[in-house]
């Protein structure tokens, strides 16, 4: 007889312990085990969360190289139906070997359930018939449990689902998750419910009124934008380093419809217009439609001011936030589920990447943009115009567009001074490229090899129907055909979920907590006369008392950080066994804190900090 000893881990979760019995099978290319109860322990509670356990599995004979086990959980007598979250099963053969058995996933039923040995396997790798047979059956029932969505038409596909119980285990909030983002929902609206702000539908009288309400929750860089929000350089300074540094972009020809001159926008002079470029809020001058100045009346250039930040909002809100992180990463995340096996090394190395996304998502879909969603009651864009919104900026996306290196050439704004987003950022991505690259070259070894893979083919074709429509003028891949371009849209699909989303997400509240910075509605239309606005005339256009609680209260959760946050770069889950990409792992890490080092440093010389592309301070996906 020859004896296997077997771990096996429980992962720290609530609710991850079992008082149910377990049974383990292994299989080797050379014969199986018996199916054998892996008994506890007497009066120890074996399978309980963050603990591991280990067991002799004895066999006449050796098993051979161990392909996959076969796990059950069988309800005791008198006890109820429990649920486990094993995280891993380790076993150590008569030889000497360790074979790691990665698991995270609930197992709440009866069923035998198969998982392969944790060295990444490509399609054309699994040699097996065990193996090859496993992952048909993988895949098979993944289909069944990430199904694709029409939300609405002209919009990115999304997961079914009708609720959120509904979501596979695996891939719903932690108990800790579920707790804290009802908790941080609930209270923020309570306490300003329980000043009579949010039912409260009347005008602001002054704006000692709103700082009043925003006294109530504020961060340093909150703080900030309250003393500076009316100055030119802080409303300039935002659109490099606020949370939509994506509209930014050099000017080399003045359009027709712009007829200033360089005296009426520059007080000293010391610039040239051809360099220098204002916004517009209309486009066809006219007597009912000045175009406004620095040089004209304090009201009247703040309140220009205002409206363009308003509509920043709505294309931020919308476009570059939702669409551009969110509901890009759903797409990723569910083609990954449901066309790519958990032995794959695209899935070990993105996987960690889709963490919360597809449930936050649910709930953005529910509580924000609904026919009864904050968004859609409370914004100047909500309704019918946030779908028109969507689907025009789903057909203008481009490829270039998602990739930092090529936005920032394309927007022409490599050499302008003191852009964090764009300097943090290409360092990010730099980051990730060689991760990715390193770690996918470790499987990959020639270009044939990639346009072999058909679950890695399936997994893109898959994102260019349901994420981008098939449209063919978007220039994303609907195929890849070199290790090159896989590590380019591999580094995108990490960077979307991670550092973008952390930089147009994290500073929600800092810069829109203060109400007249960020206006999610406004409630009179633009001047149409020059020298008719002053502090009542823009207390009259701001959202009512109703709507800026309502505003404030959405961007103090979403700006919120989970005590279970884990930041870009960390594995809790091993997925990987093999001894290089752990290594390419841990070198990954350390670059990470590199780079966080660097970033803080700098940002002491700085009044306002820029954190959002700091390592440590970006999740792993997009989870809030």
């Amino acid at each position: 007889m020859v004896k296997y000893v077997v771990s096996v881990y429980t992962g720290y979760l609530a609710s991850g312990t079992t008082l149910n019995n377990i049974h383990i099978k292994l299989v080797g290319t050379d014969g199986e085990s018996d199916h054998e109860w892996l008994k506890p322990w007497k009066g120890a509670l074996t399978f309980a969360k963050g603990f591991s356990s280990s067991f002799y599995v004895c066999c006449p004979t050796s098993l051979g190289k161990l392909v996959l086990i076969e796990v059950d959980k069988q309800r005791l007598p008198l006890f109820p139906e429990d649920s486990w979250f094993p995280a891993k099963v380790e076993v150590k053969s008569p030889d000497g070997d360790t074979y790691n058995f990665p698991i995270y996933r609930w197992i709440t039923d009866n069923t035998v359930h198969r998982f392969r040995e944790g060295t990444a396997l490509r399609v054309f790798d699994d040699t097996h018939h065990l193996g090859r047979y496993s992952r048909q059956q993988e895949l098979k029932q993944r289909e069944e449990d990430y199904r694709w969505s029409v939300y609405a038409e002209g919009m990115p596909h999304c997961i079914k689902v009708d609720n959120p119980l509904a979501l596979p285990c695996e891939v719903r909030f932690s108990f800790t998750k579920t707790t804290e983002f009802a908790f941080t929902a609930l209270t923020g609206l309570t306490e300003l419910a329980l000043k009579g702000l949010t039912t409260n539908t009347k005008k602001w009288k002054n704006i000692d009124d709103i700082t009043k309400v925003f006294c109530t929750k504020q961060t340093p860089i909150s703080e900030y934008v309250q003393k500076h929000w009316k100055e030119d350089a802080f409303f300039g300074y935002q659109y490099l380093n606020g949370v939509n540094p994506m509209l930014i972009r050099r000017c080399k020809v003045l359009p027709r419809n712009f007829p200033v001159t360089c005296d009426k926008i520059f007080l000293h002079s010391h610039c040239n217009l051809k360099d220098e470029m204002q916004v517009i809020l209309k486009q066809t001058p006219a007597d009912d439609n000045p175009i406004f100045f620095p040089t004209d009346s304090e009201y009247d250039w703040l309140m220009a001011k205002i409206f363009v930040r308003s509509a920043d909002f709505s294309e931020h809100q919308l476009n570059v936030h939702l669409l551009r992180t969110h509901l890009l990463a759903e797409v990723f995340a569910v083609s990954l589920l449901r066309n790519v096996p958990m032995i794959h090394p695209l899935y070990k190395l993105l996987i960690p990447h889709t963490r919360y996304t597809l449930q936050i998502n649910y709930l953005a879909r529910l509580l924000l943009i609904s026919e009864t969603g904050v968004f859609t009651q409370f914004a100047a864009s909500g309704g019918e115009a946030m779908m028109t919104i969507l689907k025009r900026s789903l057909s203008e996306m481009t490829y270039t567009s998602l990739c930092i290196p090529d936005d920032i050439a394309e927007r022409g704004v490599e050499d302008v001074p003191n852009f964090f987003y764009r300097d943090d950022g290409l360092k990010l991505w730099d980051a990730i490229h060689k991760f990715v690259q390193g770690l996918l070259g470790h499987y990959y070894k020639s270009d044939a090899e990639v346009q072999q893979d058909t679950e890695l083919q399936k997994w893109i074709s898959d994102i260019f129907e349901h994420g981008f429509l098939s449209n063919p003028n978007t220039g994303i891949p609907r195929s890849l055909h070199t290790v090159d371009e896989m590590v380019k849209y591999v580094t995108m699909v990490i960077f979307i979920g991670s550092g973008q989303h952390s930089a147009v997400n994290t500073g929600q509240f800092d810069y829109g907590g203060w109400m007249p910075n960020t206006p999610i509605s406004l409630q009179l239309p633009p001047p149409t006369t020059k020298g008719t606005t002053s502090e009542d005339t823009m207390l009259q256009t701001f959202p009512d008392i109703n709507t800026t609680a309502q505003g404030m209260a959405t961007m103090w959760l979403l700006s919120k950080q989970s005590s279970d946050f884990v930041a870009l770069g960390q594995h809790p889950e091993d997925h990987f066994s093999e001894e290089i990409p752990l290594k390419m792992i841990k070198n990954f890490q350390g670059e990470l804190e590199v780079l966080s080092a660097v970033i803080k440093n700098r940002n002491k010389g700085l009044d306002v900090p820029y954190t959002y592309m700091d390592p440590l301070e970006v999740e792993n996906s997009v989870a809030i």
